[in-house]
């Protein structure tokens, strides 16, 4: 059995996967922190009802098109195209800066519970189908 092409873990892995590309960047604006005329980024929340609608279009089944000569083969792996977004000024120090270390650890604390969260569904999803393979009586 190809976990892959079952569409709910398909939708986990695409949470991982965005998951893990904003812990990159929250970690990206930290390291950055002392660096003049740094601003920092974050990603667009990740959205359940947009990997939906993509299962259900079709669309998920096809590479992603970035530029403007690309072409789609047909049955190609997803590709998740991450696009960082500059994040709204709270704070901006003389030198140009704009990194709060405090909400960077804020997002990156909920970043990482969501993560979690995420690897607990996954595991309990392969729990369930773990299940439903045993044969009858071998418990």
């Amino acid at each position: 059995m190809d976990l892959s092409q079952i569409p709910l873990f398909q939708m986990l892995r695409g949470r991982l996967s965005y998951l893990s590309d904003r812990q990159k960047l929250i970690a990206e604006n930290v390291a950055n922190a002392n660096t003049p005329g740094y601003k920092p980024h974050d990603l667009k929340p990740f959205s359940f009802q947009a990997q939906v609608a993509a299962q259900a279009s079709g669309s998920a089944s096809s590479m992603a098109v970035t530029q403007p000569g690309h072409i789609s083969p047909p049955h190609a792996r997803s590709v998740t195209v991450v696009k960082p977004v500059a994040t709204k000024d709270s704070e901006t120090t003389l030198d140009g800066n704009s990194v709060v270390l405090e909400e960077e650890m804020l997002k990156m604390g909920q970043a990482r519970m969501e993560y979690d969260a995420a690897i607990g569904f996954y595991q309990k999803s392969l729990n369930l189908i773990r299940l439903a393979a045993r044969a009858p009586g071998h418990g």
